[in-house]
């Protein structure tokens, strides 16, 4: 990391100071918390290699390929002894908003759900920027130093690194939660080679509640801190690209890009935070329906999604989202009308050129024969 140039040394004092400044300018760029961490994270290093090794990442070959580096922050960054983590917030209402229309989406059938960190600009782009600001105003302030900005660009254990740092500690449901804020922001990292002074790491308060695992509809979050991905519908959704399988489509429900649920049920987001930035508010996605959803052809789907998550995945998969949560819709029984509005949307998609796309569309059709109710998404979180 080191650019190679003689360096003076920093006091304990003015150390202390940079990082006073730092948190200052965080405010300014409307990030919502800045804290600092060693970059040891030994004790965690067993525990990723049990979890790969049980095959829990199912498709994320990544995160297989980099194995033990995740933790190892001087690997990734060579010459780095402290990670500087901050918190951006996303939401574009208060957590109690938040909580009240979430509930609200999951319980309308029609409703296309999609997950609220991606209903705005691609957050890598958003915070990348602010990092590299946050990392300029460093420099300007002690000369020439090495660095590396990072927001999912390199493999890390970044809620490890949260957790030491101070901004929260690790729910049940594996995400990082704070009492200031919940569990609805993103991560951002610099690993410098400056040694900062470090804050001390967070305690947990989860206590003995398990809402988030007892909620999970698909059983994806197997015991406390212990997540199958494979089952998740956020992996199955998103980094999953084949035909999801049977078991879990019907639990799927209406989510068709990612799921919120465990953070729905979570007593701490009532302290969520609405984020200063106007690039998280919502760019349509609260208000869409599936039926709309479906009509996107390739072209619309790309130019929509321009500048979103949303182009994590393709529009393959975009269909054959929305092909599992119109059958949801179907299995329902819903009206007459309704019922014939679902049924012609997914025969326009039956000779789809994917294969892919026309056995979920064949499987949801079917669903209008089922008289089973489908589960019931809009558990209350009392």
């Amino acid at each position: 990391m080191s650019d190679g140039e003689t360096r003076r040394e920093y006091s304990a004092r003015e150390l202390q100071e940079l990082v006073a400044q730092m948190r200052r300018w965080a405010a300014e760029l409307g990030l919502g918390a800045l804290a600092v961490s060693d970059v040891d994270l030994a004790h965690a290093e067993q525990r990723l290699v049990d979890w790969l090794e049980r095959g829990f990442h199912g498709e994320m070959d990544y995160m297989s390929r980099h194995g033990r580096t995740r933790a190892r922050p001087g690997e990734v960054a060579p010459g780095s002894v402290r990670a500087i983590v901050v918190r951006c917030d996303y939401l574009d209402e208060s957590g109690e908003q938040w909580q009240e229309s979430g509930w609200r989406t999951l319980a309308e059938p029609l409703a296309a759900n999609v997950s609220r960190y991606a209903r705005g600009r691609d957050y890598h782009k958003v915070l990348r920027a602010r990092l590299h600001d946050l990392a300029a105003r460093m420099a300007a302030a002690i000369g020439p130093y090495g660095y590396r900005v990072l927001v999912d660009s390199a493999p890390l254990m970044e809620v490890e690194l949260a957790t030491k740092a101070g901004l929260g500690w690790r729910g049940k449901h594996t995400l990082l939660l704070s009492r200031e804020a919940g569990s609805m922001f993103f991560l951002g990292e610099i690993l410098v080679d400056v040694p900062l002074p470090v804050d001390a790491p967070a305690q947990s308060h989860c206590g003995t509640c398990q809402r988030c695992i007892d909620i999970c509809p698909t059983q994806a979050i197997i015991a406390p801190y212990l997540l199958d991905a494979r089952r998740c519908i956020s992996y199955l959704t998103i980094e999953f690209k084949g035909s999801i399988p049977d078991a879990l489509r019907r639990p799927i429900g209406n989510r068709i890009y990612g799921c919120d649920d465990c953070q729905l049920v979570c007593p701490w987001n009532k302290y969520a935070q609405r984020s200063e930035l106007a690039d998280f508010a919502d760019r349509g996605y609260a208000e869409l329906d599936l039926i709309e959803a479906f009509s996107w052809d390739e072209e619309y789907f790309l130019r929509r999604t321009e500048g979103s998550a949303l182009r994590r995945i393709s529009h393959v998969q975009w269909l054959r989202n929305v092909a599992i949560a119109l059958g949801n819709a179907l299995a329902g029984n819903p009206g007459a009308a309704l019922r014939l509005d679902i049924l012609g949307a997914l025969a326009l998609r039956l000779a789809h050129s994917s294969e892919l796309v026309r056995e979920h569309v064949t499987w949801a059709m079917a669903q209008g024969d089922l008289r089973t109710s489908a589960p019931d998404t809009a558990t209350s979180a009392e």
